[in-house]
């Protein structure tokens, strides 16, 4: 740009109401994205199951009385939610929720808390006992057999003062021990039980290997482990409710003397 004389200028600098006026315009439109994200969930909720594809973004729009840009953002937004899947050249697809943002805060709690690992446990205390309870009023011979097939895995691999036992054994047995309890809530019925179950998993597994330390400072083997998932099994088989979560509770009360153990045995 150059002035009346024929001398170059730069840019003139963007006065504050210019700016302002930018910053409204972007908390706007980030508003809006948000605002178009919520309804998106409250419309997928009460109208989709997973695998429906949602309207196009052209119907979206016009629904919602925003751009296009604006519909993308918002379906960008809910599928970072986990409630959308994503994929070029097709119109979005409604999925299952998943429970890893939980999950990941679990963890995050877990590995940075120095007392994480007891919050983990008498989480489970409310969780567990109530599944097991359920698994044995609500159970059936087929939702119960997933039960049975992973205390036989933890059967099958012995005792850990075999010398046979390796570190991959101990990793099967932890694996089989997590399956063994979500078999428990999978057959009690309840999905938000499964679910937070769901997004604890990982982060239970990996405590396992701590549980397991200080079971062992404490003079135990992992044939007390399976003693103790076959009494909760016992019970459950019968549908004794009241023996079921009586025999969960004694379960994880000596989870959590585990961790003490292990606690102190930390150099």
């Amino acid at each position: 740009m150059y002035d009346k004389y024929g001398a170059f200028m730069t840019n003139p600098a963007p006065q504050r109401d210019d700016l302002a006026s930018g910053t409204l315009k972007a908390a706007a439109s980030s508003t809006a994205t948000s605002i178009v994200a919520d309804e998106l969930v409250r419309m997928i909720i009460g109208r989709f199951v997973p695998g429906d594809s949602l309207p196009s973004e052209a119907e979206l729009a016009l629904v919602h009385g925003v751009s296009r840009v604006t519909v993308r953002e918002a379906v960008k937004m809910v599928a970072g939610r986990g409630l959308l899947e994503l994929a070029r050249g097709r119109r979005a697809i409604v999925r299952e929720p998943g429970s890893s943002a939980l999950g990941q805060f679990i963890g995050w709690i877990v590995q940075t808390e120095p007392n994480g690992v007891f919050d983990l446990v008498e989480a489970r205390m409310s969780l567990e006992v109530q599944a097991a309870g359920l698994a044995a009023r609500r159970g059936t011979p087929p939702s119960l057999a997933p039960i049975a097939a992973e205390l036989d895995r933890m059967k099958a691999l012995g005792n850990d003062m075999n010398p046979n036992w390796t570190e991959e054994s101990e990793g099967i047995f932890h694996h089989a021990d997590v399956a063994f309890h979500r078999a428990i809530a999978v057959a009690g019925g309840n999905r938000i039980l499964i679910a937070m179950f769901d997004a604890m998993a990982d982060t239970l597994e990996k405590s396992f290997y701590l549980s397991r330390k200080g079971r062992r400072a404490r003079g135990q083997t992992v044939e007390d482990t399976v003693h103790s998932h076959q009494r909760i099994f016992d019970s459950i088989r019968v549908a004794d409710a009241a023996g079921a979560e009586a025999a969960m509770r004694v379960h994880l009360m000596d989870s959590f003397r585990d961790m003490q153990a292990a606690q102190k045995a930390r150099p």
